[in-house]
C-alpha cells in the first residue's frame, strides 16, 4: 500500500490527496496549526504539526514512500530542508516519487514572450529567487543521493472555492489592465492529474510546467466569468490605480507565455481544462 507524506495540506496538497485516497493510499498532512491539524483529521487523513521552527519525528517520514513538498521557501530557506535534509537522505532508497511544487515565478518577466523548461531563470522577487534556490537544493539531492526528485512549475491556479465567478457573484470583481499583461494558468484538477501522471511514469530530475494551453490577459478571464453569470462586465482599471497590496501587485511584474509541452509529451497528461472557458463553464455549474 503507497503512503503519501504532504508537507503543506493547502489546496493542490487536498486535491492530489482526494484522488489518491479513492485508489487506496493512506495519506499524512502536515499543518502549521493545532486546528489545522484538526481539520485535515476530520477530513480522514493523518495530521502532523509542523510549522518549520521544528522538526516532526524522523519516523513518520521513513514510514512514507511518496513525498509531496507544497511548503513555499521562508527567508531562512526550505523548511523541510532545513530540519529532515539528513532524515530524507538517509531514507532515500525506500522513496518511489518526490514532488516539489514551485511556480512559474522563476522566470521572471518576458515581456509577454514564451518559455519552457530549458530557459534561463530570472527572477524578479524575492520570493520567486527563494524558489530557484530550494529547487536547486531538491535537484542537487536527486543528482547525489539518486532521490527521485520532480519539480512542478504551477502557473496562477484556480479551482472550487477559488475563481473568478465568486468575485463576480460577490459584486467585487474589478478587471485590472496593464497593457500587454498575459498570464498562464492551471485548474487545481489539472494539478493532481499531472501530479498522478508523473508518479505512473517518474523521471527523476525532471521539471514540469503545469499549466493550460492559453495564456490570457485578465482582463479576458474576468470579463468571461461576468458573460457565464450573466452579469455586467467589471469596470477596468489600471493596475497603477488599482490599490493592491505589494503581494498582489507583484504578481503583474511579469508577463510571459509558459509552454506545456513536456507534460504531453512525456507524461502523456491530457488537460481536463484545456482554458479558462472550460475550467470556467465547469466551476459555473457547481455554483
Amino acid at each position: 500500500m503507497s503512503r503519501l507524506l504532504c508537507f503543506g495540506f493547502g489546496f493542490c496538497a487536498q486535491t492530489f490527496a482526494q484522488g489518491l485516497r479513492k485508489n487506496g493510499w493512506l495519506i499524512t498532512g502536515t499543518s502549521r496549526t493545532a486546528e489545522g491539524c484538526a481539520a485535515i483529521a476530520a477530513r480522514g487523513y493523518d495530521a502532523i504539526r509542523f510549522d518549520s521552527s521544528a522538526p516532526i519525528d524522523p519516523s513518520i517520514i521513513a514510514a512514507h514512500d511518496h513525498i509531496l513538498l507544497s511548503i513555499p521557501p521562508d527567508d531562512s530557506g526550505d523548511p523541510v530542508l532545513r530540519w529532515h535534509v539528513e532524515h530524507i537522505r538517509a531514507n532515500g532508497r525506500s522513496f518511489r516519487w518526490i514532488g516539489y511544487l514551485s511556480s512559474t515565478a522563476v522566470y521572471g518577466d518576458r515581456g509577454g514572450g514564451w518559455v519552457d523548461e530549458s530557459a534561463h531563470l530570472i527572477p524578479s522577487s524575492e520570493r520567486a529567487a527563494r524558489r530557484v534556490h530550494a529547487e536547486e537544493q531538491w535537484l542537487g539531492l536527486c543528482r547525489t543521493h539518486a532521490l527521485p526528485v520532480h519539480i512542478f512549475r504551477l502557473a496562477g491556479i484556480y479551482g472550487p472555492g477559488r475563481n473568478q465567478l465568486l468575485s463576480i457573484r460577490a459584486g467585487t470583481a474589478r478587471a485590472i489592465i496593464k497593457p500587454g499583461q498575459v498570464f498562464s494558468r492551471i485548474h487545481v484538477d489539472d494539478i493532481a492529474g499531472v501530479l498522478e501522471a508523473s508518479i505512473a511514469t517518474s523521471r527523476p530530475g525532471r521539471i514540469y510546467n503545469v499549466c493550460d494551453d492559453e495564456p490570457a490577459p485578465p482582463g479576458d478571464v474576468v470579463a468571461y466569468a461576468a458573460e457565464l453569470m450573466s452579469a455586467p462586465r467589471p469596470p477596468e482599471v489600471d493596475v497603477a490605480r488599482a490599490g493592491l497590496k505589494p503581494m498582489a501587485l507583484s504578481f503583474y511584474d511579469d508577463s510571459k507565455r509558459v509552454s506545456n509541452r513536456r507534460i504531453k509529451e512525456e507524461l502523456g497528461y491530457r488537460l481536463l481544462y484545456p482554458t479558462y472557458r472550460e475550467g470556467l463553464t465547469a466551476l459555473r455549474a457547481t455554483l
